[in-house]
Protein backbone atom coordinates (compact mmCIF):
# COMPACT_ATOMS: atom_id res chain seq x y z
CA UNK A 1 0.00 0.00 0.00
CA UNK A 2 1.18 3.49 -1.02
CA UNK A 3 1.08 6.36 1.76
CA UNK A 4 1.86 9.82 0.59
CA UNK A 5 1.87 12.67 3.29
CA UNK A 6 1.83 15.92 1.83
CA UNK A 7 4.72 17.86 2.39
CA UNK A 8 4.24 21.92 2.65
CA UNK A 9 6.14 23.32 4.69
CA UNK A 10 4.18 22.84 7.82
CA UNK A 11 5.52 21.33 10.75
CA UNK A 12 5.32 17.63 12.08
CA UNK A 13 5.79 15.94 9.35
CA UNK A 14 8.82 13.71 10.89
CA UNK A 15 6.49 12.93 14.06
CA UNK A 16 3.59 11.21 11.90
CA UNK A 17 6.38 9.36 9.41
CA UNK A 18 7.58 7.74 12.97
CA UNK A 19 3.59 6.37 14.00
CA UNK A 20 3.09 5.27 10.66
CA UNK A 21 6.32 3.36 10.80
CA UNK A 22 5.48 1.47 14.38
CA UNK A 23 2.76 0.21 11.90
CA UNK A 24 5.02 -1.15 9.46
CA UNK A 25 4.25 1.45 7.14
CA UNK A 26 6.65 3.28 5.10
CA UNK A 27 4.83 6.34 3.67
CA UNK A 28 6.26 8.91 0.87
CA UNK A 29 6.89 12.63 2.00
CA UNK A 30 6.30 14.41 -1.44
CA UNK A 31 4.86 17.89 -2.83
CA UNK A 32 4.28 16.21 -6.21
CA UNK A 33 1.05 16.22 -7.62
CA UNK A 34 1.13 12.72 -9.22
CA UNK A 35 2.66 10.95 -6.86
CA UNK A 36 -0.09 12.23 -4.28
CA UNK A 37 -2.98 11.44 -6.42
CA UNK A 38 -1.14 7.84 -7.58
CA UNK A 39 -1.20 6.92 -3.81
CA UNK A 40 -3.75 4.69 -2.07
CA UNK A 41 -3.86 6.33 1.12
CA UNK A 42 -3.05 10.35 1.53
CA UNK A 43 -2.34 12.12 5.23
CA UNK A 44 -2.39 15.70 5.25
CA UNK A 45 -0.60 16.91 8.48
CA UNK A 46 0.83 19.68 9.53
CA UNK A 47 1.63 22.48 12.25
CA UNK A 48 1.83 26.15 11.39
CA UNK A 49 0.27 29.58 10.28
CA UNK A 50 -3.03 29.13 7.64
CA UNK A 51 -2.28 31.97 5.33
CA UNK A 52 1.43 30.80 4.72
CA UNK A 53 0.94 27.09 4.36
CA UNK A 54 -2.26 27.92 1.77
CA UNK A 55 0.24 30.01 -0.15
CA UNK A 56 2.52 27.19 -0.40
CA UNK A 57 -0.33 24.91 -1.57
CA UNK A 58 -1.55 27.03 -4.48
CA UNK A 59 2.29 28.09 -5.58
CA UNK A 60 2.73 24.14 -6.06
CA UNK A 61 -1.22 23.70 -7.13
CA UNK A 62 -1.61 21.54 -4.36
CA UNK A 63 -4.84 22.81 -3.39
CA UNK A 64 -6.74 21.58 -6.71
CA UNK A 65 -4.89 18.23 -6.44
CA UNK A 66 -6.33 17.93 -2.76
CA UNK A 67 -9.73 18.81 -3.27
CA UNK A 68 -9.51 16.05 -6.35
CA UNK A 69 -8.47 13.45 -4.85
CA UNK A 70 -10.76 10.06 -4.21
CA UNK A 71 -8.69 7.72 -2.08
CA UNK A 72 -8.94 8.25 1.61
CA UNK A 73 -7.37 11.47 2.96
CA UNK A 74 -6.79 12.43 6.76
CA UNK A 75 -6.16 15.95 7.33
CA UNK A 76 -4.08 16.23 10.90
CA UNK A 77 -4.12 19.54 13.11
CA UNK A 78 -3.54 22.01 10.69
CA UNK A 79 -4.64 19.69 8.31
CA UNK A 80 -8.02 19.61 9.21
CA UNK A 81 -8.56 23.62 9.15
CA UNK A 82 -7.00 23.83 6.02
CA UNK A 83 -9.97 21.32 4.54
CA UNK A 84 -12.41 24.15 6.13
CA UNK A 85 -13.52 26.89 3.96
CA UNK A 86 -12.49 29.43 5.88
CA UNK A 87 -9.61 30.42 8.76
CA UNK A 88 -9.92 33.51 11.03
CA UNK A 89 -6.29 33.18 11.32
CA UNK A 90 -5.41 35.52 8.97
CA UNK A 91 -8.45 35.56 7.52
CA UNK A 92 -7.18 32.93 5.25
CA UNK A 93 -9.71 31.48 2.13
CA UNK A 94 -9.16 27.57 2.94
CA UNK A 95 -9.31 24.36 0.58
CA UNK A 96 -13.33 24.19 1.24
CA UNK A 97 -13.85 20.60 1.67
CA UNK A 98 -15.98 21.03 4.44
CA UNK A 99 -17.68 23.70 4.22
CA UNK A 100 -17.11 25.32 7.90
CA UNK A 101 -15.50 27.72 9.43
CA UNK A 102 -12.04 27.57 11.64
CA UNK A 103 -12.16 30.29 14.48
CA UNK A 104 -9.87 31.60 17.52
CA UNK A 105 -10.79 30.30 20.76
CA UNK A 106 -12.14 33.33 22.71
CA UNK A 107 -9.59 32.30 26.12
CA UNK A 108 -12.66 32.98 28.96
CA UNK A 109 -9.61 32.35 31.48
CA UNK A 110 -8.23 29.63 29.63
CA UNK A 111 -4.96 29.13 28.05
CA UNK A 112 -5.38 29.65 24.20
CA UNK A 113 -3.36 27.39 22.63
CA UNK A 114 -5.07 24.35 24.17
CA UNK A 115 -2.01 22.42 24.91
CA UNK A 116 -2.39 18.72 25.99
CA UNK A 117 -4.39 16.22 26.57
CA UNK A 118 -8.40 16.29 26.11
CA UNK A 119 -11.35 13.97 25.75
CA UNK A 120 -12.92 13.17 22.40
CA UNK A 121 -16.84 11.82 22.53
CA UNK A 122 -19.65 11.42 20.32
CA UNK A 123 -17.53 8.85 17.87
CA UNK A 124 -19.66 8.56 14.92
CA UNK A 125 -17.08 6.81 11.95
CA UNK A 126 -15.17 3.54 11.15
CA UNK A 127 -12.34 5.65 11.62
CA UNK A 128 -12.92 4.93 15.55
CA UNK A 129 -13.10 1.16 15.15
CA UNK A 130 -11.97 0.02 18.89
CA UNK A 131 -11.38 3.91 20.00
CA UNK A 132 -13.21 3.70 23.45
CA UNK A 133 -16.00 6.82 23.70
CA UNK A 134 -14.66 9.85 25.73
CA UNK A 135 -10.75 8.90 25.02
CA UNK A 136 -8.10 11.68 25.57
CA UNK A 137 -6.12 12.68 22.77
CA UNK A 138 -3.68 14.79 22.63
CA UNK A 139 -4.29 18.82 21.11
CA UNK A 140 -2.36 21.87 20.74
CA UNK A 141 -4.23 24.75 18.65
CA UNK A 142 -5.57 28.08 18.93
CA UNK A 143 -8.23 27.34 16.16
CA UNK A 144 -11.24 25.08 16.00
CA UNK A 145 -13.49 24.00 13.09
CA UNK A 146 -17.23 24.51 14.52
CA UNK A 147 -19.65 21.71 14.64
CA UNK A 148 -21.56 21.18 11.84
CA UNK A 149 -23.41 17.90 9.64
CA UNK A 150 -19.32 16.72 8.93
CA UNK A 151 -18.86 16.42 12.81
CA UNK A 152 -17.71 12.92 13.71
CA UNK A 153 -16.36 13.33 17.14
CA UNK A 154 -16.77 16.42 19.48
CA UNK A 155 -14.64 18.03 22.12
CA UNK A 156 -15.19 20.63 24.82
CA UNK A 157 -12.80 23.80 25.58
CA UNK A 158 -13.85 27.27 25.77
CA UNK A 159 -16.51 25.73 23.34
CA UNK A 160 -17.54 22.37 21.62
CA UNK A 161 -16.00 22.18 18.39
CA UNK A 162 -15.30 19.36 16.16
CA UNK A 163 -12.69 17.20 17.26
CA UNK A 164 -12.99 15.16 14.21
CA UNK A 165 -14.88 15.56 10.74
CA UNK A 166 -15.75 13.37 7.59
CA UNK A 167 -17.19 14.11 4.27
CA UNK A 168 -17.04 11.54 1.57
CA UNK A 169 -13.59 10.03 1.67
CA UNK A 170 -11.93 13.10 3.57
CA UNK A 171 -11.42 12.86 7.16
CA UNK A 172 -9.79 15.00 9.60
CA UNK A 173 -9.06 15.39 13.25
CA UNK A 174 -7.78 18.53 15.15
CA UNK A 175 -5.69 16.38 17.79
CA UNK A 176 -2.26 15.20 16.69
CA UNK A 177 -2.84 11.28 16.36
CA UNK A 178 1.12 10.52 16.51
CA UNK A 179 1.48 12.70 20.19
CA UNK A 180 -1.80 10.05 21.14
CA UNK A 181 -0.38 7.14 22.56
CA UNK A 182 -2.27 4.20 21.63
CA UNK A 183 -5.76 5.42 20.77
CA UNK A 184 -4.05 7.76 18.15
CA UNK A 185 -2.39 4.69 16.70
CA UNK A 186 -5.69 2.75 16.47
CA UNK A 187 -7.04 5.26 14.70
CA UNK A 188 -3.72 5.81 12.12
CA UNK A 189 -4.19 1.74 12.01
CA UNK A 190 -8.10 2.29 11.29
CA UNK A 191 -7.52 4.73 8.62
CA UNK A 192 -4.95 2.82 6.60
CA UNK A 193 -7.67 -0.09 6.87
CA UNK A 194 -10.17 1.94 5.60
Amino acid sequence: MKVAIIKYNAGNTQSVIYALNRLGCEPIVSDDAEIISGSDKVIFPGVGEASTAMSYLKERGLDKTIVALKQPVLGICLGLQLMCSHSEENDTKCLGIFDIKVKKFASEGLKVPQMGWNNVYDLKSPLYKKVEENIYMYFVHSYYAELSQFTIAKTNYVNEFSSSLKKDNFYAVQFHTEKSAIAGSQLLQNFLDL
